[in-house]
């Protein structure tokens, strides 16, 4: 063999395979987007067991003010990942990656017991399209615009599954949440594009779990049942974890 033609070979190897990696990159960052009500503390338990694995986790702290400062604070989360991410978002969360996860480091979507619009769609008009369970307590918002969960419901409507001392510290940790985030439409819904996982949490009271069942139908997510309330990421982290994890392999393998 000439050798010419064996640099040839060697040229055309080396790019096949470089082309390969590109296409088939591993991915081992997450990104956790947190709903209303909450903030990014009650992510510690899928965090310890994602970082365990091997995947390094950030958990983007919404200011809760609009739709829009909260994808701006996911997509300043995004920006600082090194390769493809998983981005996940829980409740209202799920509104926030729809809308910000376009962002070219996004290799695929997980929603935890999350709103999924669509395009031109708001958090509020899914909300509607059932009746609300006895337990939820979201209150109309206050002379500031702020939405809070009632403290007499917070409990059973919120997070039933766990401790009287969480559910208490919870309740006292819920960040301020403007109404107008409620109100306002997604414009570029990213499940279109990629990859998207669902977490129906079965006892949700927040939520109601048809309402979970039917977006993610909508939209042909990939979908797993896990018996649970509004909060399963904290009551059941082990599983949530899990299924990020699989968004994970499974995109990495495409």
């Amino acid at each position: 063999m000439s050798t010419l033609k064996s640099g040839i070979i060697a040229l055309a190897t080396a790019i096949f395979s470089t082309t390969a990696v590109v296409n088939a990159q591993t991915v081992k960052n997450v990104v956790l987007v947190h709903g209303a009500f909450a903030d990014g503390s009650g992510y510690k338990g899928v965090y310890d067991i994602l970082t365990k694995q091997g995947y390094h986790v950030t958990v983007v702290q919404n200011p809760l003010s609009s739709l829009e400062d909260d994808v701006k604070a996911t997509k300043l989360a995004l920006d600082a990942q090194d390769g493809p991410t998983i981005l996940a978002g829980h409740s209202w969360g799920g509104t926030v990656i729809t809308q910000a996860g376009n962002h070219p480091n996004v290799a695929g979507l997980v929603y935890i017991a999350a709103f999924q619009p669509d395009n031109g769609e708001t958090t509020s008009q899914w909300a509607q399209t059932m009746k609300p369970a006895p337990e939820n307590g979201i209150l109309p918002p206050d002379k500031n615009g702020i939405v809070y969960y009632d403290k007499a419901k917070f409990h059973a409507g919120f997070c039933a599954d766990v401790s009287d001392d969480l559910a208490n510290f919870m309740y006292a940790s819920q960040g301020a949440f403007y109404g107008q985030c409620f109100v306002a439409p997604v414009t570029d819904a990213a499940w279109r594009n990629k990859p998207t996982y669902g977490i129906v949490a079965t006892d949700d009271k927040s939520i109601n779990p048809d309402i979970q069942r039917n977006m993610y139908k909508r939209s042909n997510t990939k979908v797993t049942e896990i018996k649970g309330s509004h909060v399963v990421f904290i009551s059941q982290p082990q599983k949530v974890a899990a299924v990020i994890m699989k968004a994970a392999k499974e995109v990495s393998a495409k």
